[in-house]
């Protein structure tokens, strides 16, 4: 049913704006707010747009904030704000405002996810992220998962399920809410890249591939170089060969690392992700893996390469024998050995990460 409308109202609002010096509402919907520069404005849930308004008044923004609310009135407006934060500019008019407010233009900021990082990483950029709201607190990997509220295997770290991103939010948004949305697009880049996988693969389920995926994030320093660094993860695994590769350990280390892998920490069979001490698979992804890494670890291209070396510069030399590998070894890495060297051992991988 249309709004019905006072005549009485409408003439004592034109009474009004002539006597305030305003000859018609139109030039004063339209007269920009006293901003010299921008200006934040936060809406809280549940706020009434005659409550924005006299607080923008009582700030010295608005004048003669009744043309508004009356405006909002004889029109039927105002009455579905949206809740969050916005951004004043100088020139913005009180029907600007009204309209902002209708649409819900918030302001929207982003925090970057970076692919390699760890939960723990992760979850540190999100408390330093401005204006996210923090509902998670010191939570860890292991009890993340129940703090989302999400069903996983009992015991199962949330280390790798969250897709590295970057994800805007306004000022209602909380961390858990940002955690939810990498959770959920990675669950859907998962499906999807295995629903696409190569046949003859080492991996009985989605979560051994994102494993995989999280080690060749972590051994790659040249994105072109995914593929051809999980074709020799996938061969060594095929042909009952260990892994060997130094991130696995040194996840398993974990805060206790201190940028010196020793001879004694690939020798501990205690720790569950060290892949010179055991064969297969880690129990479970060491870091979030990017989309190119999950397709790589689904597609390893062929060949018979069986290890890699670092260069220094970010790629890797790949060789098909141990001999090979040895000489490699030699080449690029002699000159940075010093006291307890791991770099020189034969093995799949040395990235020095």
């Amino acid at each position: 049913m249309q709004r019905l409308v006072s005549p009485v109202l409408i003439a004592l609002i034109a009474a009004l704006l002539v006597w305030t010096g305003v000859s018609t509402l139109g030039q004063y919907l339209r007269t920009p707010m006293a901003l010299e520069q921008a200006q934040e404005l936060e809406v809280p849930r549940g706020s009434r747009f005659g409550q924005v308004v006299q607080q923008l008044a009582s700030d010295g923004v608005l004048r003669h904030p009744w043309w508004l609310r009356g405006y909002a009135r004889v029109t039927g407006r105002g009455h579905a704000i949206q809740a969050g934060e916005y951004l004043l500019g100088p020139g913005a008019t009180p029907l600007d405002l009204l309209e902002m407010l209708e649409r819900g233009d918030v302001r929207t900021r982003s925090v970057t996810l970076i692919e390699g990082w760890t939960v723990r990483q992760a979850l540190l950029q999100l408390a330093k992220a401005e204006r996210l709201q923090s509902l998670l607190g010191a939570v860890d990997e292991r009890s993340l998962l129940q703090a989302l509220g999400v069903d996983s295997e009992p015991g199962r770290s949330a280390e790798g399920l969250f897709f590295p991103d970057t994800y805007l939010f306004s000022g209602q948004t909380s961390d858990r809410d940002i955690l939810l949305q990498a959770y959920q697009r990675m669950q859907t880049v998962l499906d999807e890249e295995w629903a696409k996988r190569s046949e003859g693969l080492p991996y009985q389920t989605p979560y051994e591939a994102l494993t995989m995926a999280s080690i060749v994030e972590r051994e790659t320093g040249v994105p072109d170089e995914r593929g051809r660094i999980a074709g020799v993860f996938v061969r060594r695994l095929q042909l009952g060969m260990r892994l060997q590769t130094d991130p696995t350990v040194i996840y398993g280390i974990g805060a206790r690392f201190d940028g010196n892998l020793r001879k004694a920490d690939l020798q501990d069979e205690s720790n569950p992700y060290n892949t010179y001490a055991r064969a297969g698979l880690p129990p479970g992804p060491i870091a979030l893996p990017s989309r190119e890494a999950i397709h790589a670890a689904l597609h390893p291209e062929p060949g018979e390469e069986l290890y890699f070396v670092a260069r220094g510069d970010g790629s890797h030399h790949f060789s098909r024998t141990l001999e090979e590998h040895q000489r490699a070894v030699t080449k690029y890495q002699i000159l940075q050995r010093r006291g307890d060297d791991y770099r020189s051992r034969p093995a799949a991988s040395k990235s020095g990460r």
